[in-house]
């Protein structure tokens, strides 16, 4: 309570109780509001993006705790007993800084009415005295009883999951979506294409096949996935499996051709590992393996995949010094120092951060290259090397082919008109080894894809999804991925991370915005000019992206520890030891037994991918040998083995793991907005009334 010397404050208007007590209360953070901060949460009271307003109590006899975001008597908040009441309200004082805010009491509170937000907003029971609720086992997650309402929905983003904008909005809305998130579209062929020896028409051809295949899958998982507005494209998860296959000893002595073999290899073991996720999915295996995901396990996951590829980033902007820091420099700009700049009401520069730096960038070097700044008199660009005898041409070519805009004739050799096609590249083969390596790997994309359903619900839907619609989302995402493997992207394809910020920052939840924006991008697949655009784009410039967004890749994996007490020493070393060991571990595999220089055809960012050739594992079978010497070398496998079974054997209070908690199936099919948020359309929902797992 307020000390009694202080002047009284005169009442508020609003729906809030007031009183002369009564202080206004400060808005709190989206992992305040979901019930996972505690009042030893080292998480301060904000209004930074990402937040939710403080949620209105049901009756004036509610009671609201400003540290954990809750009302009196969720499952999350213990309060001290009432002889105790003033010491527990110091002893707050003295560890946060905040002070408590005033309640109003009531006696009249039924049993019935007995319901608070619990972890990730869940509706739960507090009918059981604090100290039972403590004993409870973290398996044992909260139940929603027949008699008990969803709590009302506290959505901060501009449009819902089932709203329509109008015509001329949905329309701007749906481009700035997918522009907002084109680097991931675009930046992973710009990165395999040339690793596997295509050319830059190969690399324009993939791009187009890369839009066909994201717009493709967006619509099938709007449509018959999680139905959550979430972008299908070439996940990142995949870049490293996909790299060790291309640097296979058995690849490095082809020549000819050697493009359409690897992308052959390539999709043999897509399709093998995404027919095992889609079956992972709607068998309900996936419903099992929810019982161990949690965030203390996502967050390393999901920030070693842009950890692990350090090697790349700022060693490919040295090629090119001026160009690369100069495209670094202009997307931290826009989205960090000009994030809260406004345009007619959109943050323009935080939005689109990435296609306005790489526009802006492209325009300056392609001026430079009409000032022919970055010709050299007697050198040719287009001469091999070997017959490069001056030293300063030797020094001066790389310069040339770095920074030059004109060295790939992608743009004027793509046709206008391209389609893409099912097996554009031959035949699949087939390979058991590579097959288990992607395997292995699908189940990462699966842990990635699950922080998203998570998060996106949270923004956009009147509740989490359940865990047979969770289920059918991985399901689905392995058909996606076998459609990805039959037209050859390279890569599978999952739910782009990257999606639930640009949700964020962008307040646009609307499903039917994202699927008008897969349709524009099957429309442009077609146009080969495009694909041939962004094929013409400088190396250079695509790693100073990548390094941006690799780093807001990992940013975004330990954002997940929002929803665990992040002030736990339990978490804290469970993650920092999970990440330390994903860099350690597989840098042991890499070194191991490599000689320096022994593969010098294979640039020194891409050595780490050579380790099926001299990994630790030398076993009288080759092929087990390279998938225990690849699967080790990658560094999300060994974050995400580290975490899970330490966050699944160490003890620890479910509110402190942070366990992620899903809508109960019954509950959630005799409430007509979560029905109506996930429910399959067109009544194929009734296909599957029978098969509980992937059901509502």
């Amino acid at each position: 309570m307020a000390s009694s010397d202080q002047p009284p404050r005169r009442p508020r208007p609003g729906p809030w109780p007031t009183g002369p007590d009564t202080a206004p209360l400060p808005v709190l953070s989206w992992a305040k509001r979901t019930g996972f901060k505690g009042p030893v949460s080292g998480e301060s009271i904000t209004s930074n993006s990402g937040q939710m307003p403080l949620p209105k109590p049901d009756e004036p006899g509610s009671k609201v705790d400003l540290e954990a975001g809750n009302r009196e008597g969720s499952a999350t908040v213990l309060p001290p007993p009432p002889s105790a009441a003033s010491g527990g309200e110091q002893e707050n004082k003295e560890r946060t800084g905040a002070v408590p805010a005033p309640a109003v009491q009531s006696h009249q509170t039924s049993r019935k009415r007995a319901a608070g937000s619990g972890p990730n907003g869940h509706a739960v029971r507090f009918d059981t005295s604090p100290r039972q609720r403590r004993e409870e086992g973290p398996a044992t997650l909260p139940q929603v009883d027949e008699e008990e309402e969803f709590l009302p929905h506290q959505s901060h983003v501009k449009y819902d999951l089932r709203d329509s904008p109008g015509l001329v909005p949905i329309v701007f809305y749906s481009l700035q979506h997918y522009l907002s998130i084109l680097g991931s579209l675009i930046l992973i062929p710009l990165v395999i294409v040339p690793a596997m020896g295509g050319t830059p028409d190969d690399t324009s051809a993939v791009v187009s096949t890369v839009f066909l295949v994201s717009g493709l899958t967006t619509l099938l998982h709007t449509f018959f996935g999680t139905r959550l507005p979430l972008i299908q494209g070439p996940s990142f998860v995949y870049l490293a499996p996909a790299l060790a296959i291309i640097n296979s000893p058995e690849f490095q002595g082809l020549k000819e051709n050697s493009f359409k073999h690897i992308m052959k290899e390539l999709q043999g073991a897509l399709i093998v590992a995404s027919a095992f996720q889609a079956i992972m999915g709607y068998t309900g295996v996936t419903s099992l393996l929810l019982r161990f995901i949690n965030p203390v396990v996502v967050a390393p996951t999901i920030a070693s995949i842009g950890l692990s590829f350090f090697a790349y980033g700022f060693t490919q902007v040295g090629t090119c010094l001026e160009i690369g820091v100069l495209q670094i420099f202009l997307v931290i700009v826009f989205s960090l120092y000009l994030r809260k700049i406004r345009i007619y009401g959109h943050r323009i520069f935080l939005i689109h951060a990435v296609p306005l730096s790489l526009g802006i960038t492209w325009a300056i070097t392609f001026l430079l290259t009409e000032l022919q700044v970055y010709s050299y008199k007697g050198c040719d660009i287009n001469a091999p090397t070997s017959n490069t005898v001056t030293a300063f041409c030797r020094k001066h070519v790389p310069r040339m082919k770095h920074c030059r805009v004109d060295t790939s004739h992608a743009l004027r050799s793509s046709p206008w008109l391209r389609i893409p096609y099912p097996l554009q590249w031959g035949t699949p083969i087939f390979s058991w080894k590579m097959a288990l390596v992607m395997c292995a790997i699908s189940i990462i994309a699966s842990v990635d894809s699950v922080g998203s359903y998570h998060a996106s619900a949270l923004l956009v839907a009147s509740r989490p999804p359940t865990a047979g619609v969770v289920s059918r989302g991985i399901g689905m995402e392995g058909v996606s991925s076998v459609l990805a493997a039959l037209w050859g992207t390279g890569v599978g394809s999952t739910t782009l991370t990257e999606n639930v910020h640009t949700i964020a920052t962008t307040k646009m939840g609307s499903r039917r915005a994202v699927e008008l924006g897969a349709v524009i991008l099957i429309l442009l697949s077609f146009v080969g000019k495009i694909g041939g655009l962004v094929a013409s784009i400088p190396d250079v410039m695509v790693a100073g992206l990548l390094s941006f967004m690799w780093g807001m890749l990992a940013a975004l994996g330990l954002s997940n520890l929002r929803y665990s007490e992040t002030g736990s020493s339990r978490n804290s070393i469970i993650v920092g030891l999970s990440l330390f060991l994903s860099l350690s571990i597989p840098a042991y595999f890499q070194q191991y037994g490599l000689i320096p220089n022994a593969n010098s055809a294979v640039p020194s960012y891409f050595q780490p991918y050579i380790i099926a050739s001299h990994g630790p594992f030398r076993t009288g079978f080759g092929g087990v040998n390279y998938i225990l010497n690849t699967l080790f070398s990658f560094h999300m496998v060994v974050a995400f083995l580290v975490a899970a079974i330490l966050d699944n054997t160490v003890p620890g209070s479910q509110q402190e793991r942070g366990v992620y908690v899903w809508s109960e199936s019954e509950a959630a099919k005799r409430e007509p907005a979560v029905s109506k948020d996930y429910e399959l359309p067109f009544r194929v929902g009734r296909l599957f009334k029978w098969v509980k797992w992937v059901g509502l």
